[in-house]
């Protein structure tokens, strides 16, 4: 199946990137940016010229007065932050999210915008690279301790009940975690924290 990536093309990633293709072979579009840094990306994580323009076009009419509103309301409502994964301890789930964010600055933050945009591609509206980081992170913020802590865990790729267990012990096994974290998305995060948000 051919790619709808063409070398040479420009692409855009989900915070609204723009790189150049380089190569794509496997699902994997190998990229580089102006300055001539290479990166690669999963073809799912980017968009093609025309598609930024048309989704950016959109969001930017979506998300001006009640549609914009509307926008962050279907992100509350969806399944993501209607119930936690997990039976846990409020105060628990409260203590791991603090000791989380004392370790890895930003990444309460990083929840909230990756969270917002899943919920979003269930929907139909994946590419929206447009959210507000401080709209997504109200809605994240008026979620349920136990629900926030699910979905850091689920970014871990750890059982929710694990994760907030690891709250209550030193800060070395959650630094091993975090470095697991960082396996799986170092490139992501470090490119969310370097971006103007």
């Amino acid at each position: 199946m051919a790619s709808r990536f063409r070398r040479g093309g420009t692409v855009y990633d989900k915070h609204g990137r723009a790189y150049v293709v380089e190569d794509v072979e496997g699902g994997i579009v190998y990229c580089s940016t102006e300055s001539g840094v290479e990166t690669e990306f999963p073809e799912a994580s980017l968009v093609t010229e025309a598609e930024w323009n048309a989704r950016h076009t959109r969001t930017a009419n979506d998300q001006r007065g009640p549609l914009g509103d509307r926008l962050y309301e279907r992100v509350k409502a969806s399944r993501v932050y209607m119930m936690p994964t997990a039976k846990l301890d409020p105060a628990a789930s409260r203590e791991v999210l603090a000791k989380v964010e004392r370790l890895l600055p930003g990444i309460l933050n990083f929840t909230a915008l990756v969270t917002a945009e899943r919920a979003l591609d269930a929907e139909g509206d994946g590419g929206l690279s447009d959210l507000s980081l401080v709209k997504c992170r109200e809605v994240f913020d008026a979620a349920k301790p136990e629900i926030r802590a699910s979905l850091v865990a689920g970014l871990f790729g750890s059982p929710p009940e694990v994760f907030v267990g690891l709250g209550r012990l030193g800060d070395n096994l959650m630094r091993a975690m975090l470095e697991k974290f960082l396996d799986a998305y170092g490139t992501e995060f470090n490119q969310f924290r370097a971006g103007r948000r």
